[in-house]
């Protein structure tokens, strides 16, 4: 019998990569989408035919309760958060009732749908449970690499709430011996990424400013830098995660790292263009708070999960590019749910 996953956040980046890979290993999966009219799940059945959705909000418990009563899934994978980051500056406490609170609700349906009121032994819990980390928690780092002994030390409301959701996992894993892990999983993009994220900020201005639809590009800190990746690959590692004899979390990420300015380079001349010509660097653009170095030491889940990414940051810039000058091309709207490619 096939093995049967939820997925919370099954509309964005990382939900649809797992969707597409979870049907490929024979999975039956279902997404958690809110009961309201979401523009997104038009773009979900497009992309997914064959995954079945179900109602469901992370802000309500009984709706989750009712969810996982429903789909009575083997693995829960929460994805769901308000994942972008400036966003988190404004929207500071509904990011911390979706993205940490959300987890407690969650972790709290897996636990009463699975009839557990007592400490057992870890990873005996029927339902495995995946909650989305963010390299976004060690913030101001200690240490480079980082690795999964790394403290933390977050510079953003979205790092804050990653956090509560990561110790709240470990948590139900030692009280309730539930198999919950995380996956701290460092940047990892793809042109499913969404318009207002730096990545595809850069390579759709990159795209537009080749078609001749803009003339330049306002970034902020060009000297950020970050240990990006695929997510295609990253959506390998959450499932293998679960597939883990003993529940524990693993650090996700290249072990490379890139600066903006890299990044910008790297999609202007996937775009055949002079970046210095056209990129303007604004203040207005920098966090109150800037992460300035993030890098992964995934040698972990290497050497236990047998996980490699797969696409180089190169491959993966050109990859976007090439997207973005496709979708532009055929008139799309990057900024509307509709034009996923």
């Amino acid at each position: 019998m096939a093995r049967r996953a939820l997925i919370t956040g099954i509309t964005g980046q990382d939900g649809s990569y797992l969707a597409e890979h979870l049907l490929d290993q024979g999975y039956d999966v279902w997404g958690l989408v809110r009961g309201q009219a979401n523009p997104r799940v038009s773009r979900v059945r497009r992309l997914l035919q064959d995954v079945q959705l179900v109602r469901g909000d992370l802000l309500d418990q009984g709706s989750l309760i009712s969810a996982v009563e429903r789909v009575q899934p083997d693995e829960v994978y929460n994805l769901g958060a308000i994942s972008f980051v400036p966003m988190s500056w404004e929207q500071a406490e509904l990011t911390a009732e979706v993205t940490g609170m959300g987890v407690l609700r969650m972790l709290e349906a897996i636990r009463v749908c699975s009839g557990i009121t007592a400490s057992r032994t870890p990873g005996s819990g029927q339902i495995r449970f995946y909650q989305a980390s963010s390299s976004e928690m060690f913030g101001q780092v200690r240490e480079t690499p980082q690795n999964e002994r790394t403290p933390f030390h977050p510079r953003s409301p979205y790092g804050v709430a990653k956090a509560y959701g990561h110790f709240l996992t470990q948590n139900y894993r030692e009280s309730y011996g539930m198999f919950a892990v995380s996956g701290i999983l460092f940047n990892h993009e793809s042109p499913r990424r969404g318009a207002e994220f730096v990545t595809r900020k850069v390579t759709l201005g990159a795209a537009r400013i080749k078609l001749g639809l803009a003339t330049e590009l306002r970034l902020g800190n060009l000297s950020a830098r970050r240990d990006w990746g695929y997510a295609g690959d990253y959506v390998r590692a959450m499932r293998l995660m679960l597939q883990a004899p003993v529940p524990e979390d693993y650090v996700i990420g290249t072990g490379r790292t890139q600066s903006v300015r890299e990044l910008v380079i790297a999609a202007f001349e996937a775009a055949q263009l002079d970046w210095e010509r056209y990129v303007v660097a604004d203040q207005a653009l920098h966090r109150p708070a800037e992460v300035d170095l993030l890098c992964a030491d995934p040698k972990k889940a290497r050497v236990q999960l047998g996980w490699e990414p797969t696409v180089s940051f190169e491959e993966l810039v050109a990859m976007m590019v090439e997207a973005d000058l496709r979708l532009l091309s055929e008139g799309a709207d990057p900024e509307q749910d509709s034009s996923w490619p």
